[in-house]
């Protein structure tokens, strides 16, 4: 009897033991997968060497898109940071977030905009851990949910409230590489506050410090801005987002977590360090074809200043832009790839959702213009890869049409949270090669001034149809066949006197366009569906 009574003791002993295990690889097996987003600011779609590029050298970012799915045509819901970085972080349209303009970010409150949750605020809910390193630039009230270990810089700055973590990487730069007056040669640079050597497309080019400093109000723009820094590549503020990233990742690896590393660049000021300044030798890099484009047939013809900042139509210029702006983005990729090692090295590779992007693109002389804030290929058609380790298993090119706007959803899916309100729509099935009818066409939109320039832009099968939101606006419609004119010179429509033949097509893209507005309850349908396309 005790021989039968000690051998039930040792049965129940060793069920209990392999109900534990089981339990423990349970709770392995449902521990919720990491988010890494990383969101560049103003990288165009082709500033990519797997985009065919054959100047810029991003081997990394080639990698991580070779690693999961490529696509070749994502957009941008809007052509502008605080917009996009709205509707990225809520799965909202423009018309839904009303965030319409960038100067309503931050501690904007005249007006209820992005009222909505970020996937953020959502991930939080569900037990994650979240992190933000580098340009914010959206409504501050959604930045509560960062655990940061420092929010607060030395001048009192929040890290959530304009310039707020550049402010921080300046208490960093006092410290290891402290402010020196410029020697000869050399200007200030505002946003780092140390010395650059101007390149000749710099406004202050052939300048001294002391005429610089004569000139009353001299107060420009960052896109004025061009040359070599003197801070050393180590301390650059690419190098301290991309290292508070890799300590985040680091310290977080033994919980559930979504990091965002928003880099500043390539946006201005262009003023890399060495060795990316000068990496790419000015007099090699290609003009755009498109830079003496006359414009006479475009709604575009004054945008951007481009009348007047001609020097972005300067074909010898130019170049330096454009060396300084592939360094920069080869900087970027360097610092990525340091960061996708770190996942390796600390075993969360394979268990965490790593997703690129950028949240415009950089027109870079094309028609003669810089910055974005239009429907051109080159500022509104960017970079997006997606990592997921255990559901995309293979090299995967997605070609379909998608926005940003799907990314939201997309996180949702596949870090299994659940069903979330979203204007977009979740990109697996198309990473999965699942028939599906996303993708057919995207929606971009742009409502900063009303009805003066192009609201909408469409783009299905190539072609491209462009037009405001109101019956009698004066503005140009624009069509443009991509297939055949990928720069964008022959617009279809507008003054084209055969125009008509291109009515069917037109129709086509407008029909599409209605079919977006309808589902997204916009209050322009109306003056589109209105609108005289011929």
């Amino acid at each position: 009897m005790k021989y039968v009574f000690k051998i039930l003791i040792v049965i129940l002993i060793f069920s209990c033991k392999t109900k534990n295990i089981a339990k423990k690889n349970t709770v392995v097996n449902e521990t919720p997968k990491n988010l890494l987003f990383i969101i560049v600011d103003q990288q165009r779609y082709d500033a990519l060497s797997i985009a065919g590029n054959p100047i810029v050298k991003t081997p990394n970012l080639d990698k991580l898109a070779r690693q999961g799915a490529y696509f070749k045509n994502a957009y941008t819901p809007v052509a502008v940071c605080g917009p996009a970085r709205s509707s990225i972080l809520t799965g909202t349209t423009m018309n839904t977030h009303q965030v319409t303009t960038n100067d309503k970010t931050y501690n904007y409150n005249d007006a209820p905009v992005m009222t909505m949750k970020t996937f953020d605020e959502i991930l939080t809910e569900k037990g994650y851990h979240a992190e933000y390193y580098g340009k914010w630039h959206v409504l501050t009230s959604h930045s509560e949910v960062y655990k940061n270990p420092k929010k607060y810089a030395k001048n009192g700055k929040y890290i959530f409230e304009p310039q707020g973590q550049r402010h921080l990487y300046l208490d960093y730069l006092n410290d290891v590489f402290p402010k020196v007056e410029p020697q000869k040669g050399e200007l200030l640079d505002r946003f780092t506050k140390r010395p650059y050597a101007p390149d000749p497309i710099d406004i202050d080019y052939g300048k001294t410090y002391n005429d610089v400093k004569k000139e009353v109000n001299h107060r420009h723009s960052q896109p004025n801005y061009h040359g070599k820094s003197s801070i050393p590549k180590e301390h650059t503020i690419t190098a301290y987002y991309a290292n508070k990233t890799i300590d985040a990742i680091k310290r977080l690896k033994n919980k559930p977590f979504s990091i965002t590393t928003s880099f500043h660049f390539p946006h201005a000021p262009m003023i890399p360090s060495e060795p990316y300044h000068g990496m790419y030798d000015p007099d090699d890099m290609p003009i755009p074809s498109s830079i003496k484009d006359d414009m006479q047939n475009s709604p575009y013809i004054n945008a951007n200043g481009r009348n007047k900042l001609t020097v972005f139509a300067d074909e010898e210029k130019i170049k330096y832009m454009i060396s300084n702006y592939y360094g920069l983005i080869t900087e970027l990729d360097d610092w990525i790839g340091k960061i996708m090692e770190t996942l390796e090295d600390e075993g969360i590779a394979e268990h965490t959702m790593v997703i690129f992007t950028s949240d415009h693109g950089e027109m870079l002389g094309a028609h003669g213009m810089r910055e974005k804030n239009v429907f051109y290929e080159e500022s509104s058609h960017i970079p997006l890869m997606i990592k997921m380790p255990t559901e995309i298993k293979k090299e995967t090119t997605v070609n379909g049409y998608v926005s940003n706007v799907d990314l939201f959803a997309t996180i949702m899916d596949y870090l299994n949270i659940g069903n979330y309100k979203s204007d977009g729509e979740s990109l697996r099935d198309l990473i999965e090669q699942k028939q599906t009818n996303h993708g057919n066409y995207v929606v971009t939109e742009w409502d900063y001034r009303g009805p003066i320039q192009p609201n909408y832009m469409i783009v299905k099968d190539g072609w491209k149809l462009m037009i405001p939101y109101t019956e009698d606006s004066k503005v140009l419609n624009v069509l443009f066949n991509l297939n055949d004119d990928p720069q964008e010179i022959n617009n279809l429509l507008g003054k084209n006197p055969n125009r008509e033949k291109y009515n069917e097509k037109a129709e086509e893209l407008r029909a599409n366009l209605l079919q977006w507005l309808k589902k997204n309850n916009s209050k322009h349908y109306d003056g589109v569906s209105k609108r005289k396309l011929i």
